[in-house]
C-alpha cells in the first residue's frame, strides 16, 4: 500500500523540524500515513483523516485516526483547531475554507500537492485535481505569512507541485 514504504516529503520534513514537541498536527487525506506515522515519531500529537478505513488501519497506535467522508457532507472536523495542518497529494477546493480554519492563530499549513504543469506526466490530470499557476499563494494571500513558497518539477518520480509553508496571523 502506497505511503507505508514512502519517506515523508521532504517539504513536510523541513518545516516540522521548526515545531515544538508535543505540538497537535493534522495529516489531512492521510492515507496510510507517510506523514503521520513519520510526524508521531518526531513527538507531535497526530490526527490522521482519510476516507479509507483500510488505510488507516495501518496507522501506528501513536496516531489517532479518524474515517471520514472529505468531500461531502458536514465538515468532519467542526470546531477543532490544530498548531499544524499537514496536506499533500490532495486537493478538494470546496473544503478549503474549512480546512485553513483548522489551523490555529500562529500554527501552521503544510501544503504540498501537484500543479497544473503535472498533467502532461500522467495522473492526476484533471484541472479538478491541480493547483493554478500561483494558487495556494492567492489561497494564503489573506490572514497568512508565507513562510515558504516552491512551485517545481521533481524527479524519481517526475512531478510537477507546488508547495507551501504559511502560518496563520491573529
Amino acid at each position: 500500500m502506497h505511503g507505508l514504504d514512502t519517506p515523508p516529503s521532504d517539504w513536510v520534513m523541513r518545516w516540522a523540524a521548526q515545531w515544538a514537541a508535543g505540538i497537535q498536527v493534522l495529516d489531512f487525506a492521510c492515507g496510510a500515513g507517510r506523514h503521520a506515522r513519520w510526524l508521531a515519531t518526531q513527538g507531535f500529537q497526530v490526527l490522521g483523516v482519510d476516507r479509507d478505513a483500510a488505510a488507516l488501519a495501518h496507522l501506528p497506535a501513536e496516531v489517532t485516526s479518524l474515517c471520514a467522508d472529505l468531500e461531502q457532507g458536514p465538515w468532519p472536523l467542526g470546531g477543532q483547531t490544530f498548531d499544524a495542518v499537514v496536506v499533500t497529494h490532495y486537493l478538494w477546493r470546496a473544503r478549503l475554507p474549512e480546512l485553513l480554519t483548522c489551523v490555529k492563530p500562529g500554527g501552521w499549513l503544510i501544503y504540498e500537492t501537484f500543479s497544473v504543469d503535472h498533467a502532461r506526466y500522467g495522473k492526476p490530470s484533471r484541472p479538478d485535481f491541480l493547483l493554478q499557476n500561483g494558487e495556494l499563494l492567492q489561497i494564503c494571500q489573506n490572514g497568512w505569512r508565507v513562510r515558504g513558497y516552491e512551485d517545481l518539477q521533481l524527479e524519481a518520480p517526475t512531478r510537477c507541485v507546488q508547495r507551501i509553508a504559511a502560518q496563520r496571523q491573529g
